[in-house]
């Protein structure tokens, strides 16, 4: 188990996070990665386990439903409606309170939202137009929302869902049907002429691939899903780069390099959750267990061991944060070690992520993503050493 010097180090990242402000704006107050609900989902992990009391949970909660609630472009599982779903029902299954007049009214809502957003995702498909990251991926789009109806079990939106990514993962205009014509970043760039492939589990196809694995594993299965999970599996074969030190992929492809089938990138950037190979071999893990394909399963697990083991990729992890940081990585880590059925390559997985380093300062923000909640929660998880019981973490696509 991964040891933190004595409760005070956790505790230092939860005792400002007590109380929350008297006032917040809408922004802040129903934002998942950078306000209120990010916070209250340590809180509830913490009641959950009886390190903290749901009195706070409650109070926190209050503060989330204070303004009323926005489904408005730029909303998403992080963000509004969706956000305060996913909160709320994780506070009602640990928790004395059902939330359950609120819960409703939320769920009316993300549906209204799926719906108007696939007819809008449809219609571009149609039109042959290029997605932007906001339609399809974990944060804002398409992704994200399923997540957020998996969360009740099957239903037909769910499957509306699911159809939409097997069309999304169809080719378009001679280029995979993900592609878009911005930068990584989200904004036009003069050095992405012709946008980018993206990678990424927050923001690119690993997100996708690792919803379509999921519900396929729980048997809910559209027409054409089995060839959706294959199609982004062979594409993410296509752009792994086996070296001696193990196999990694770039964050994104440009056209350039879709014509020359070679990167740009000169070896392993980051490893996160967000981007690199920690999230990329999680996603291909959950498609190889979910299709029973074993070779795969392997190739993930030591992707991400060799990964866990370079003293140069783990260099480049600089904080603790959940998004692209050592707490993030870590979670995922014993997440994939979980589910790995070789007891040698599991306990390898375990040893690295408990080797990490834990860096002296906090984050400077306190929300999930970036901030000290994000860190304390996954810490708080990590020491407990079992699934998270909340289901909290299904919103970084890990349960």
């Amino acid at each position: 188990m991964i040891t933190i010097t004595g409760r005070g180090a956790l505790a230092a990242l939860t005792e400002p996070l007590i109380a929350p402000p008297d006032s917040a704006s809408a922004k802040w107050g129903q934002s998942l990665a950078k306000g209120a609900p990010g916070i209250t989902l340590l809180h509830i992990a913490r009641a959950t386990t009886g390190a903290g009391d749901w009195e706070t949970v409650h109070a926190w909660i209050a503060a989330c439903l204070r303004q009323p609630v926005l489904s408005t472009p730029g909303t998403g599982l992080f963000f509004g409606a969706p956000a305060l779903a996913h909160v709320l029902r994780a506070a009602a299954g640990g928790g004395p309170r059902s939330y359950e007049r609120q819960i409703t009214a939320l769920e009316a809502t993300v549906d209204r939202m799926t719906e108007q957003r696939l007819a809008a995702a449809h219609q571009r498909i149609t039109r042959r137009d290029r997605p932007i990251f906001a339609e399809y991926d974990l944060v804002y789009g398409m992704t994200g929302l399923g997540v957020n109806l998996r969360s009740r079990g099957d239903s037909h939106l769910l499957r509306d869902v699911l159809t939409y990514l097997v069309r999304l993962a169809e080719p378009l205009r001679d280029l995979p049907g993900w592609w878009t014509d911005i930068a990584p970043s989200g904004d036009p760039s003069p050095h992405y002429p012709g946008g980018h492939g993206n990678l990424g589990l927050a923001h690119g196809i690993t997100g996708p691939l690792a919803l379509l694995a999921l519900t396929w594993a729980d048997g809910i299965r559209v027409p054409g899903h089995r060839e959706a999970i294959d199609r982004i599996t062979h594409w993410l074969d296509t752009w792994r780069q086996d070296t001696g030190t193990g196999p990694w992929w770039p964050e994104a492809v440009t056209p350039d390099e879709d014509r020359t089938g070679r990167t740009r990138q000169k070896g392993p950037l980051r490893p996160s959750w967000c981007y690199g190979t920690p999230g990329i071999a999680h996603a291909q893990h959950l498609a190889a267990l979910a299709t029973g394909d074993q070779h795969r399963q392997e190739l993930a697990e030591h992707a991400l061991l060799a990964c866990l083991t370079d003293p140069q990729q783990l260099a480049r992890l600089t904080d603790n944060t959940l998004c692209h940081g050592t707490a993030g990585t870590r979670l995922l880590a014993r997440r994939l070690a979980a589910r790995t059925a070789d007891v040698t390559t599991a306990a390898r997985l375990r040893t690295a992520t408990d080797a990490m380093t834990t860096f002296a300062a906090s984050p400077t923000e306190a929300g999930l993503l970036e901030g000290a909640a994000g860190t304390a929660l996954a810490l708080h998880t990590l020491t407990l050493d079992q699934p998270a019981t909340t289901g909290w973490d299904s919103c970084l696509l890990l349960t």
